[in-house]
Order: C-alpha cells, then sequence, then structure tokens
C-alpha cells in the first residue's frame, strides 16, 4: 500500500515558560475547533482516513462477525420495589438497551426505550432510580453522546413523563425521601453564576419537592466548597438517614456526613461528620437492623466491611465484621436476613476474578461460598430493600454473554435468572493468566486469549488502561472474541494504577509514580516477546481514555516494541490537559502542571512533548469523538500532527474523528463500525493474514 501525503500542518512558534522550563505547544491553533484551519485540517485527515483504510483486507469481515457477536444482547440485574422489578435488556438488532418494568402481576412492558425517545439512536438512558415505593421514576438522559443529562420524572404504572427536563444534571445521584413526594439529587450552577470556563464544575446537592418548580429547590450543601467536588447521596430505605459525600474530582478519598431526618427537616438536615480530611473512601449502609455498615478503605487497602450505631458513626466506633483480606480485595456486599441465621454476602476480587463468600451477619464468621458459573467476573450483588433470602448478581467472562444469577440463601444453590437474549456461536478460545516481572521487580499479572492450541509468534493486541482504580477483569467481548477467532492473540494487562491489588496497587501507579503503569506495560510486550506469543513486528497496543494516555506513552518511550498503536479518545498534552473538557477533576490522579514538582511529574512523560522528528514510530490510529466532553479531542489532533511531522518510518499515522458519538455510551451500530475499523488496521499492521 502506497502512503498518502500528510495534510499539511503549521508548526507555530509557540514557547511556553513553565517553572524555568521552556515547553514548545506548535499545534496549539488546533485546540480551537472552530478555528477555520482546524476544520481544512480535519476534512483533509478524514479524507486520509477514508484512503488508507477503505479497502484494508479483513475489514468487512470484523464488521460482520462483530456484528453477530454484539447480537448476544446483554441483561442487567433486577432492580425490586415490593413485587415490582425493573431492568435492563437489549435484544439482538437492538441499538440500545430498553429499560423494562415487570408489575406485580408479572406482565412485563417496555417502560425506556432511547429508540422510542429519539429515532436517530443519539441518545441515550444515563441513569434511571425508581422512588421507594416503585411508583415513580427518576431518569437521566443525554443527546449526541455529550452526557449532559437532563432529568425527567415518569409515571410507572403509566409510563407517562410528568415532570423535566432538569437540566445540568450529570453525574447526578437521585435519592428519593418515602412517599415519592421529594428526592435530594445533585446539580450543576447555571452559566451565568460561575466564572466562564468552569461551566462543569461548581456543583450543589438539592431537595425537589415533585410537581413544583425547581426555582423551589432547596440548596442543602455545597456553598463555599472545593469548585470540582463530586457529590454523593442517598437514604435509607426507611428513610430516617440522609448520607452526603464528597469527593474532590476522581480522587480516592471522600469527606462524609450523614443526618437524621427524624431531628431535622429534609430542608435543613443537621449533618453529623463521620470522616473529614481523610485520606481513604469509605460509604455507609444503614441495615434493617438499625446498625450502620461501613464500607472502606480506611486502614485497609483491600477494603473491610465494619458495624456501628448510627448514633456513633466515627471511625473510632467502627467493629470490623469482615477485615481486610490479604489477597483478594472486597468489592460488595449484600444483606439477607430473613433465615434464622442472617448473613452477609460479600463479594470479593482475587487477582481480578471474582468470587462471593458468606458470612454470619452478627460475627463475621464465614459459614461457606457462594456458588458461580465460573471464573468471571460478577457486576453488584443485589437483595430486595424490604429484605429475604435472595439474592442477584451479574455475571460474565470471555465468553459468556452477561447473565443474572439468582442465589437462594436458603438452599446454598445459585440459579440462572435470566440470560443474554440473544443465541450466538461463540468461539472456542483458550485464557491463560500469567504473571511477570516489571522493571523494579514487582509482580504484574496478564490474561492472554488465545486459539486453541496457538504455536507462536502471532498477531498480538495488548491492552491496558492502569488509572483511576479501575480493574481490568474477565468480561463478554464482541472485538476480542472476533480477533482471536482470526487467529490473533489478545493479552490484557493488569498494570499499576488499576484496582486489581486494592488501593495500595492504584496509588503505586498515579501521581508522582505514573511511570510503573508504562513500566508495566513495556514489560508486559517484553514478555510477550521472550514467551514466544508475539515479536516485535506483530505485537499492537491498544488504550482508551486514561489507557490513551497509556500507549501514548508507550509509542513515545518504546516505539521500538509495538508495530502498531489504537489510541482512542486519549489524554496526550499533559502540560495543559486540566484546561479541557473535565481534566480539572484528575489532577488528583495525575498532578498539576501549575506546581513545579508536580509538572516534573508530567512533563517527564506527557506524550506530545516527547515526540522525536526521525523516529520510526509504530503505525498508530487515532480515534476520536467530535461529541467528547470529557477529554477533548484535541489531545490526538495534536499528536497526529506532532507525529505526521517526525514520522521516519513508512507506517501511516491516521486519525478516525467521529461526529455525534462521545466518551461513553452509544448505539451498537456505531460501535460495530468502529471495531471494525480498529480490528481491520491492527490486522494489517501486525500481519494477520485473513
Amino acid at each position: 500500500m502506497t502512503r498518502q501525503p500528510y495534510p499539511p500542518a503549521r508548526r507555530d512558534d509557540v514557547v511556553d515558560d513553565l517553572h524555568g522550563v521552556l515547553v514548545p505547544d506548535p499545534y496549539r491553533w488546533l485546540e480551537d475547533p472552530d478555528d477555520p484551519a482546524t476544520k481544512e485540517w480535519l476534512a483533509a485527515q478524514e479524507t486520509l482516513f477514508a484512503a488508507e483504510t477503505g479497502a484494508l483486507p479483513g475489514r468487512e469481515r470484523f464488521r460482520a462477525r462483530v456484528a453477530e457477536l454484539l447480537r448476544s444482547g446483554t441483561v442487567g440485574a433486577p432492580v425490586w420495589r415490593g413485587e415490582r422489578h425493573m431492568f435492563m435488556r437489549r435484544t439482538p438488532g437492538q441499538e440500545h438497551a430498553v429499560l423494562y418494568t415487570v408489575d406485580p402481576d408479572g406482565a412485563e412492558r417496555a417502560l425506556l426505550d432511547p429508540m422510542a425517545l429519539d429515532p436517530t439512536g443519539l441518545t441515550t438512558l444515563d441513569a434511571w432510580q425508581p422512588d421507594k415505593e416503585g411508583r415513580l421514576l427518576a431518569y437521566q438522559v443525554s443527546v449526541g453522546g455529550d452526557e449532559e443529562s437532563s432529568l425527567y420524572l415518569m409515571d410507572i404504572a403509566t409510563g407517562t413523563r410528568i415532570e423535566g427536563p432538569i437540566d445540568r444534571c450529570r453525574y447526578s445521584p437521585v435519592a428519593w425521601l418515602p412517599g415519592g413526594e421529594a428526592f435530594y439529587y445533585v446539580r450543576r450552577l447555571p452559566a451565568t453564576e460561575v466564572p466562564e470556563g468552569e461551566e462543569q464544575y461548581h456543583r450543589r446537592v438539592y431537595l425537589h419537592r415533585v410537581g413544583t418548580s425547581t426555582e423551589d429547590d432547596v440548596m442543602i450543601f455545597g456553598h463555599g466548597m472545593e469548585k470540582t467536588n463530586y457529590y454523593g447521596v442517598s437514604v435509607s430505605r426507611d428513610g430516617r438517614w440522609l448520607q452526603i459525600s464528597a469527593s474532590r474530582g476522581t480522587a480516592p478519598r471522600n469527606d462524609l456526613w450523614i443526618a437524621d431526618l427524624e431531628a431535622s427537616s429534609p430542608e435543613s438536615p443537621e449533618l453529623v461528620v463521620v470522616q473529614e480530611g481523610v485520606d481513604a473512601q469509605t460509604a455507609l449502609h444503614f441495615g434493617r437492623d438499625g446498625l450502620l455498615y461501613v464500607f472502606t478503605d480506611r486502614d485497609a487497602p483491600r477494603s473491610r466491611v465494619c458495624v456501628t450505631d448510627p448514633a456513633t458513626p466515627q471511625a473510632e466506633h467502627w467493629r470490623d465484621l469482615i477485615p481486610q483480606d490479604p489477597e483478594a480485595v472486597l468489592s460488595d456486599f449484600a444483606i439477607l436476613d430473613d433465615l434464622d441465621r442472617p448473613v452477609m454476602l460479600v463479594g470479593w476480587t482475587r487477582h481480578a476474578i471474582s468470587e462471593i463468600s458468606v458470612h454470619d451477619l452478627r460475627t463475621g464468621e464465614r459459614l461457606g461460598a457462594v456458588p458461580t458459573p465460573g471464573l468471571g467476573t460478577i457486576g453488584g450483588i443485589a437483595e430486595r430493600p424490604e429484605g429475604g433470602y435472595e439474592a442477584w448478581f451479574g455475571y460474565t467472562d470471555n465468553t459468556t454473554p452477561p447473565t443474572i444469577q439468582r442465589y437462594d440463601a436458603r438452599t446454598g444453590e445459585t440459579t440462572l435468572w435470566a440470560a443474554s437474549p440473544g443465541a450466538v456461536e461463540v468461539p472456542d478460545v483458550t485464557t491463560e493468566q500469567v504473571v511477570y516481572r516489571s522493571a523494579d521487580g514487582t509482580e504484574v499479572h496478564m490474561l492472554v486469549i488465545s486459539p486453541p492450541g496457538a504455536q507462536g509468534p502471532r498477531p498480538t493486541i495488548l491492552y491496558g488502561y492502569g488509572g483511576f482504580g479501575i480493574s481490568m477483569t474477565p468480561g463478554y467481548s464482541a472485538s476480542i472474541l472476533a480477533w482471536v477467532e482470526a487467529g490473533g492473540v489478545y493479552a490484557i494487562a493488569q498494570l499499576r494504577g488499576g484496582g486489581e491489588q486494592g488501593e495500595d496497587w492504584h496509588r503505586a501507579g498515579m501521581l508522582a509514580h505514573k511511570q510503573n503503569v508504562f513500566d508495566d506495560l513495556h514489560a508486559a510486550a517484553e514478555h510477550l516477546i521472550a514467551s514466544g506469543v508475539t515479536a516485535p513486528d506483530r505485537l499492537a497496543v491498544s488504550g482508551g481514555s486514561n489507557g490513551g494516555l497509556l500507549v501514548g506513552a508507550a509509542l513515545t518511550q518504546r516505539p521500538d516494541l509495538y508495530a502498531a498503536v489504537v489510541c482512542s479518545a486519549p489524554l496526550l498534552d499533559m502540560i495543559r490537559y486540566e484546561l479541557f473538557g473535565l481534566g480539572a477533576t484528575w489532577n488528583v490522579e495525575y498532578g498539576t502542571a501549575a506546581d513545579p514538582e508536580e509538572f516534573a511529574w508530567l512533563s517527564s512523560y506527557s506524550p506530545y512533548h516527547h515526540v522525536k522528528e526521525g523516529v520510526s514510530y509504530p503505525a498508530t490510529l487515532f480515534t476520536v469523538f467530535q461529541s467528547d466532553t470529557r477529554v477533548h479531542p484535541l489531545h490526538a489532533w495534536k499528536m497526529c500532527a506532532a507525529l505526521q511531522h517526525a514520522q521516519a518510518a513508512d507506517r501511516p499515522i491516521l486519525l478516525r474523528n467521529e461526529a455525534e458519538t462521545g466518551h461513553g455510551a452509544r448505539a451498537v451500530s456505531k460501535t460495530v463500525e468502529l471495531a471494525a475499523d480498529q480490528l481491520a488496521f491492527l490486522a494489517r499492521h501486525t500481519g494477520l493474514v485473513l
């Protein structure tokens, strides 16, 4: 394939002096999407992308196979309100999952179908929360991928919308008071009341009474606090206890308060500090037995469950119920109390593989384990709000589409409650968990998924994330299965910065320790090569968002290790990232360029600033989304221009710029098209013969 010439991109003499260090930024003009020069450059990149990828071998095969594997559909766990339950399900051929309700008489009906709201497929259902009686539903939708959720209320019995939209409700929890007459929620201040450029911040907690104007909503919390704070809010089932949490951006710590709503009014709750200024994450569950259950990583980086009286919620009164495990990370719990001996079900991940144990609710004594379908991922444990003996949990693994399992604590049996509705033929794959050592000797785990009996070296995609305490766990992926079925290998490294080994593992890959994440990835690549799984000319690396930063660092730090790169919705200019999207909420993870020491961390690896002329870089595909309000596509635009200018090899640097999509949820057809382009590109440049 003869490579097309790159679109011209001027290099301006823009240099910042930061803490005495000169920082060039020749493509700053690409930060403005409305600049005619930017528009012209993007149009030329679109033409180049089409010319380079339009005839890629295997593109149609990948498109068809990914679409077929996605026809499995999905199913979500039930949310119970008395004898009514609600759940999400996507059937074969549907673009989005639909919210269903099953009424007390057993009749099932669709309650919210995003395609019925908007036949273009651009509207997504972002969140939903029924009231405590199951009569009203609060739900949030956004359009075109911008994630700017608007909040509405619906009468569940009739499906009639009764209120909304309430705007500025992105990432808002909804906490109903009993009776469905009022709820707490989180809303940003109007743009007219905040400094220019800070419209995405300045959240507050409000009380809204159904049937009244939002102009009458009472501000409960948040005034005068950190602008990047996120707030959580919940109300106990009996309506007595209010819980409010505050986290600065995505920091792995929170402040926490409770209020007794019997002793103070919902409009003016008297908040009592549970923890403040403590470097730990804590959440509370008000039990039906009147006790307060505390989920925390305070003094327990793998987390523990404690118990106390709600009247004395502070840490000095906590009693360990489920202590920290030295190897597994505690992820979830549920209480089943309609039994002679009430129990707590406790979810764990052990090297990213899920398990559930059963414990005496009073003493914490381990009584046994919940049978699970295999070595995979459990997606939360749900119980009935009024108690009972049943629990439901999601389950998936590399070859199993999402299922919902039901556990009966009376019999100790787990049964299939609901399967994904589509019947698909899933290819046979072999999954192996391997352990390798990083540059400093740290042991890192990696899942390697390959065709049965595969002999290397084979075209291989190495995937990682390594940030924000997010764990890479097994799950059904149409893209992975299509790649492996075609003869490739797919490896998922559980890098530092994630949550696979608890909060210490996360912190070993953030702030001043971010280079550990990149070292872990380089070591994963070297292990795959040394063990004969692949070779440098057959190895690709892929990642998105924070994982886009990861692969940006990979291609600039070790271009020799990789033949190809897919970099999706990435952070790449780590000097100016705080100025765009939600960047200012992430300086607790990365650091800020405003501080000299933290600037040194960022500048040591910022991919955009480490592109060097005359280097042979891997074939690179940037995939970005025009409506992304989390990570602005300018990161990829600037990096693409820099790499196109610097590239010494005859390997393409391409940009796929998609309109009317964002960072998160999207229609299935858009997912298929993106996967087909990415997989075909990686196949072409790793030698996967199709």
